[in-house]
């Protein structure tokens, strides 16, 4: 009788990881089909994109809509925005937060409490669209690479999760530090960055991610087209109806808009595909060492 229990558990067991094997490779195939189909539609027939044939694989393949891309008004200027905002405003954004949650990670704070409560009161309500833009106007930050990068560079959550992982760390390595002669910025660049380069690596891809696809605050405060990103561009694209002079030259249907959109939807992604297998080695050990104290 045990016997026959334990087999069928065993069974059970089996039918029940292969459910979810089968479940996770569905929703693995609708998350990743946007991407893929992205990808080909890039590459095919404009006439068969518009009509709609373009499932599975491409038809016609043609690189047509890329070679059109370098025409397109403003668009490596707004790449290269989007490489400055993103390499900078991640920088910015680590180097601030880091600071300010190994401030709140020590006891030593007074009024720690009091911050920490604040930091976390911004996860359920925030000023709104209005107020922002107000107080990035009465700091004249409109129209500002600056406003862009400083504007906003610090998330609570992000906060919490570093203040969390610094908190796992020993104690006495900083009293060893201190009896060494270093202060606390000494122990926080010589002790605290190394001991760190988990948490440091995922927040800061999770930074760049954040920057790299935000378009929102870019188009309310930018004003100059120059100094937009990628994602404005894009939206203006695909929103706005405003195409460039990329396609007023074009001949027959080896490409349309949806394929150049296409094409520069892929090719604003790829640096990102690029960095993130560097970077996700760190991730389970930077989430989950600063998830274990709450």
């Amino acid at each position: 009788m045990r016997m026959k229990r334990k087999e069928k558990k065993i069974n059970g067991s089996k039918l029940f990881d292969g459910f979810n094997y089968c479940l996770m490779a569905v929703i693995l195939l609708c998350t990743l089909y946007p991407f893929y189909y992205t990808l080909i539609a890039s590459v095919s027939n404009g006439s068969d994109v518009i009509r709609g044939n373009v499932i599975f694989w491409p038809i016609g393949v043609t690189l047509e809509a890329y070679k059109r891309i370098p025409s397109i008004a403003n668009f490596f200027l707004s790449y290269g925005n989007t490489i400055f905002y993103t390499v900078f405003g991640a920088g910015i954004s680590v180097i601030v937060m880091s600071m300010g949650a190994y401030a709140l990670s020590r006891t030593r704070l007074k009024g720690r409490r009091v911050f920490g409560f604040l930091i976390s009161l911004t996860l359920w309500f925030k000023a709104g669209i209005i107020p922002i833009y107000l107080n990035m106007d009465s700091l004249n930050l409109l129209d500002t690479r600056i406003g862009i990068l400083l504007g906003f560079a610090c998330n609570a959550f992000y906060i919490i999760i570093m203040r969390t992982y610094f908190e796992g760390i020993p104690v006495e390595l900083e009293e060893v530090a201190r009896l060494d002669g270093l202060g606390n910025f000494g122990i926080f660049t010589k002790i605290m960055v190394p001991l760190s380069k988990p948490m440091f690596a995922t927040i800061a891809l999770y930074c760049a991610v954040n920057r790299w696809n935000g378009y929102f605050w870019s188009m309310i405060l930018l004003k100059d087209i120059k100094k937009a990103p990628l994602q404005v561009l894009l939206k203006k694209i695909i929103v706005e109806n405003q195409m460039m002079s990329a396609l007023d030259s074009s001949a027959g249907f080896d490409f349309t808009r949806e394929t150049l959109v296409y094409a520069i939807i892929v090719v604003s992604i790829i640096p990102i595909i690029l960095v993130y297998p560097f970077v996700q080695k760190y991730f389970v050990k930077g989430l989950t060492v600063g998830a274990v104290k709450g």
